[in-house]
């Protein structure tokens, strides 16, 4: 078991290594002013630009033993540019450890959750929006997901006046596939975000994850989280951006059993076009 979750982790780590070190030796130097339009870039879901965010999110005090879930998103964005738009596809590879909830210690599972694909198909406008479909891939089997194949729409609209950014990510997904004896999927999330530009790749943001299971009774429904954080871009040896952030949130409607606190950091590798602008 141990290997299993190990093995993909190595790849990782040894591709992006190698790539970053490759990007490093051809990239051009960044200017003066790149730190904070990369930092408004990155805030935009549906930007032309490929990225590879590391998000970790640990939910604090869940059921009578107060135990906490850890839920790692790796979670590649990809751009393909069209003549009028494009399409940004989005990748969840969600590593979870989940704890035994019958006691005070002990670990129940860990490793491969069930892995969501989006591709939004955002057009040339003045109003920055997209729109796609959302498809949810039972990888997680039946101790880490639902066993259910899962599809929906997704959509996301921004708009970022000067310094600030506002916008919201909304989906809803309905199983249509999968185990006949698991239960039927019809969830919503609806992700509201607002980003405050300090300067100098430094910013204060919040980015709650509404969610509703419309399948649970009708008090455990709704997870609510209210919080903020902050966070900066900056350049690895001067040349390859990454931004890094964190945030708190305390659910102020939660089910019975969910989380009250929320921790989320996340180390985001950004990979604009001129880091392969450097040598030919």
């Amino acid at each position: 078991m141990k290997s299993a979750r190990i093995i993909p982790a190595l790849f990782v780590v040894v591709f992006l290594t190698g790539f970053l070190q490759y990007a490093q030796e051809t990239s051009p130097t960044p200017g003066a002013n790149d730190a904070e339009n990369l930092s408004q870039q990155a805030a935009n879901p549906v930007a032309d630009l490929m990225s590879f965010p590391f998000q970790n999110n640990l939910n604090i005090n869940n059921g009578p033993f107060n135990r906490n879930i850890n839920v790692l998103n790796i979670q590649p964005v990809i751009p393909f540019n069209l003549k009028n738009g494009n399409i940004i596809t989005r990748t969840i590879f969600p590593i979870v450890s989940i704890p035994d909830f019958r006691s005070e210690t002990g670990t129940y599972t860990s490793g491969l959750s069930d892995i969501v694909f989006t591709a939004f198909y955002s057009p040339k406008s003045e109003i920055i929006w997209g729109i796609g479909p959302v498809l949810e891939i039972p990888t997680g089997g039946s101790t880490r997901g639902t066993e259910k194949w899962s599809i929906g729409p997704s959509m996301v609209a921004l708009i970022q006046p000067g310094d600030w950014t506002f916008g919201a990510l909304a989906n809803n997904v309905w199983s249509f596939a999968g185990a006949s004896d698991r239960e039927k999927v019809n969830r919503m999330l609806l992700n509201l975000f607002i980003v405050r530009q300090l300067g100098d790749g430094w910013y204060i943001n919040s980015a709650p994850i509404i969610t509703a299971n419309w399948e649970a009774n009708s008090g455990d429904q709704w997870v609510v989280p209210v919080g903020a954080g902050g966070g900066k871009l900056f350049f690895l040896g001067g040349k390859i951006p990454i931004n890094i952030q964190t945030q708190f949130y305390y659910n102020v409607v939660k089910p019975d059993f969910g989380p009250e606190w929320q921790w989320r950091f996340q180390l985001q590798i950004l990979l604009p076009k001129t880091i392969f602008a450097g040598k030919g």
